[in-house]
């Protein structure tokens, strides 16, 4: 047991060694004063370029927006030069809105499809209806059979003989 916490050790070791070889040193940062143009301003992302005094300063992550302080929204450039802050939030509102809106139509498209499933579906109402038909053809058959059945008594004088409601086989005619 004491062979193996050894090992651990020196792989930690080797391990802490290694990583602490391979630091890097951090690029230095730079100040967003330093630009002069709106262009060059925006390339960095921690950089916003204010039209009214055409500066570029330090973005606030402190805050979502910038504030009136820092700059007005209409005149604030971030990203793209061409486009200011305040057409920027609306085009994301409205984008967001468009997205929002087709996942809950989707939705809503969807749960009618379903319930539209529940209930029968077309194949079974087609085989419900030619059932139905069979049914009634089936019947009409029958009519047609006992019909030919009282004219062949009738011809060879076997219907005082046994009344319809007497002969044997009428108990078998209903099923």
């Amino acid at each position: 047991m004491s062979s193996m916490k050894m090992f651990v050790l020196v792989v930690g070791c080797v391990l802490v060694s290694l990583a602490g070889c391979q630091t890097t040193l951090p690029k230095p940062s730079i100040l967003c004063k330093a630009f002069s143009t709106c262009d060059s301003c925006i390339k960095n992302t921690k950089c916003l370029w204010c039209m009214t005094n055409s500066t570029c300063t330090d973005y606030p992550a402190s805050y979502i927006l910038p504030p009136p302080a820092v700059c007005k929204l209409s005149q604030a450039r971030w990203g793209v030069c061409w486009v200011n802050f305040e057409a920027l939030i609306i085009a994301m509102a409205v984008v967001g809105g468009t997205i929002l809106v087709s996942i809950i139509v989707c939705c809503c498209c969807c749960c009618c499809c379903c319930k539209r499933q529940q209930g029968p579906d077309r194949d079974e109402e087609r085989f419900a209806r030619r059932r139905e038909e069979i049914r009634q053809r089936s019947d009409e058959r029958k009519v047609e059979k006992k019909a030919k059945h009282d004219d062949i008594r009738k011809k060879y004088g076997l219907t005082g003989l046994i009344t319809d409601s007497d002969h044997p086989y009428r108990k078998f005619e209903n099923e």
